[in-house]
């Protein structure tokens, strides 16, 4: 008896041990990444776990280590984690970071954590929260104490999520990122400083580094005493050797080595081929440099969250829905021939086991289903709120979505209309009939309103928000309209204004009404039957512009300028059986039908 009580004991002892995760150190020399004392060259693929449905993190780490990648890069998103101001949410949908770099780990993958407060990634206001914008005055990315004291509470917050998953406590996180190429936007030193304490103050232990552009003004700007330099890219002696110039006592790497590239709405799918990151790849493997490559799979952004670029006043480029970005790994999970083509390079230097390709995820198509007029956003409108002049929505706590601002016109009622600024879409409406649209790319704001027979004729300026911009000095984009509109020089007051946020909730509760008269604004319906969920593309090529949800959730924007007019919906919002899709659309306004295909394009 006494015998199997001991052996008992031995066997849990021995579950224990087996589970407990061993620690490791991580720390920069001169010229190398130290892993336990020994030279370590990361090979890293990026991700973001907030662009990837959970069910298939673990799938998307394999195919990054099938392509021989021993690293994992991931962007934290603030704004996807706060949504609203001091309510975190690490734990629905896409949001649990500690069990993705969990899934890293359990697959023998190490992680660089990209935790911002910033991050670009084309993510909707480069992941800082659009709260922080109903702050009149607010200075982003320095030192203003409004600013840093969210920062704090974030820091503080993602601290707690990921301090326990260093490789100093048995976790996989080597390296944390300090901001985001912070020398292309300002020069405040003592901002990124009082970042890296903050991380430290929070018990992040494991080295720092930076990311910038290889040029000396970025680098001095951006770069942290003490943290590695990354390069955004690093594809040449010249590159690394201007690292070395910034601080020659501290390792470099590729920090982002681009295999693709982003779109815009109205541009080309960009397709930069296979030749220049195989051309890249190969001088970093044969340097012994380590690197990222951005990305090695780019996701979706789904629901509003794909963000926006301008480089001047008068330019708006938002980005399309998918984060296909012509990865290695397609939006869908896909390997392509760059994937093949880096696989091949890779296996060429490394000395560990490249594992086989992971079995595709399943993919179906749909036939075309009919969608149905059934209401007009002219009939869901909530309570207005009255102001004097037209204030942005983050004013009125709103962050996405659209926004409704109607007025009667008295004294000035037809003639030049011009609106300070429209951001991004507008719809111009006279007495419920469209004028004209106005888009904010080109700076060209004003419309001809026509005589009106109407004694106090009703504007209504309907505004879409395209994403807030999320790079560069024009980052304080208030979306609606962000000061004035007059009309042929009269500027208008005494507006009612109606937030339309399309929420979840809204579209869950949105009812059916009589289909006589829709116009500009217009909900539809349909329904498709499923033997089994799998992913597919939904075909909205019959739909002109608007959002689409399948069974309530939010697949993204759909203009059909292009380039994309398929948007992906993962299998996991999707059901066997009958799968529910609405669509809201500005311009259409009679049936049409949709359909499911199997890709991108």
């Amino acid at each position: 008896m006494m015998k199997k009580v001991l052996l008992f004991v031995l066997v849990i002892l021995s579950s224990i041990t087996a589970g407990a995760q061993q620690k490791h150190t991580f720390a920069l020399s001169k010229s190398d990444f130290l892993l336990d004392g020994k030279p370590f060259q990361i090979i890293s693929g990026e991700m973001h776990p907030a662009r990837i449905p959970k069910m298939y993190w673990r799938h998307r780490i394999q195919m990054a280590k099938a392509m021989g990648c021993n690293t994992i890069a991931a962007y934290i998103f603030w704004n996807y984690h706060e949504e609203q101001k001091g309510v975190f949410d690490f734990k629905t949908e896409n949001r649990d970071i500690a069990e993705f770099i969990k899934l890293c780990q359990a697959e023998g993958m190490w992680v660089l954590l990209r935790p911002g407060p910033y991050v670009c990634a084309e993510w909707d206001f480069g992941g800082l929260p659009p709260y922080l914008l109903s702050i009149p005055d607010i200075k982003l990315r320095c030192m203003d104490p409004r600013y840093m004291a969210e920062v704090t509470r974030f820091v503080d917050a993602l601290s707690e999520q990921v301090r326990g998953l260093q490789c100093t406590n048995g976790g996989p996180i080597l390296m944390v990122q300090v901001e985001n190429e912070y020398g292309s936007y300002a020069n405040d030193r003592e901002y990124i400083k009082t970042l890296k304490d903050m991380w430290v103050k929070n018990g992040i232990d494991v080295p720092f580094y930076t990311a910038d552009g290889p040029t000396a003004f970025m680098l001095e700007a951006g770069g942290v005493d003490g943290a590695a330099i990354g390069l955004d890219s690093g594809s040449s002696d010249a590159d690394f050797e201007q690292a070395a110039k910034q601080n020659p006592n501290v390792p470099s790497f590729s920090s982002e080595s681009y295999p693709g590239w982003l779109t815009h709405w109205k541009e080309k799918w960009q397709k930069p081929g296979n030749d220049g990151i195989v051309k890249e790849v190969t001088y970093l493997l044969e340097h012994k440099k380590s690197f990222n490559l951005y990305v090695v799979h780019g996701g979706t952004n789904f629901g509003f969250n794909a963000g926006a670029n301008a480089f001047s006043p008068v330019q708006f480029q938002p980005d399309v829905t998918s984060y296909d970005y012509d990865s290695p790994v397609n939006e869908r999970g896909e390997p392509t021939s760059k994937f093949y083509a880096l696989r091949n390079v890779i296996a060429k230097y490394v000395k560990y086991k490249i594992p086989n390709v992971p079995k595709p995820t399943p993919v179906t198509e749909v036939a075309a289903f009919d969608m149905k007029p059934v209401n007009s956003v002219w009939n869901e409108l909530p309570e207005a709120v009255k102001i004097p002049q037209p204030v942005p929505m983050e004013a009125l706590g709103q962050y996405s979505g659209f926004i409704l601002y109607r007025t009667k016109l008295i004294g000035r009622k037809s003639g030049t209309l011009t609106i300070t600024e429209p951001h991004d879409y507008a719809l111009i409406l006279l007495n419920g009939k469209l004028v004209d649209t106005v888009y904010r790319d080109g700076g060209k704001w004003t419309v001809k309103l026509p005589p009106s027979d109407v004694k106090d004729p009703q504007l209504d300026i309907l505004v879409e928000n395209m994403g807030h911009i999320n790079f560069a000095q024009y980052m304080v984009d208030r979306k609606g309209i962000t000061d004035r509109v007059t009309l042929e020089g009269m500027t208008l007051t005494n507006w009612e204004v109606y937030k339309l946020p399309m929420d979840d909730k809204f579209i869950a509760a949105l009812k059916s009404s009589d289909a006589n008269g829709f116009h500009d604004g217009v909900f539809f319906k349909g329904k498709f039957e499923l033997k089994a969920a799998a992913d597919t593309y939904l075909d909205l090529s019959n739909f002109k512009k608007g959002v689409i949800w399948v069974n309530g959730h939010n697949l993204g924007r759909y203009w059909n300028v292009g380039p994309q007019f398929h948007l992906y919906c993962p299998a996991n919002w999707l059901q066997k059986g009958e799968n529910n899709v609405t669509v809201f659309d500005l311009h259409q306004d009679t049936a049409s039908t949709i359909k499911g295909v199997k890709t991108l394009e």
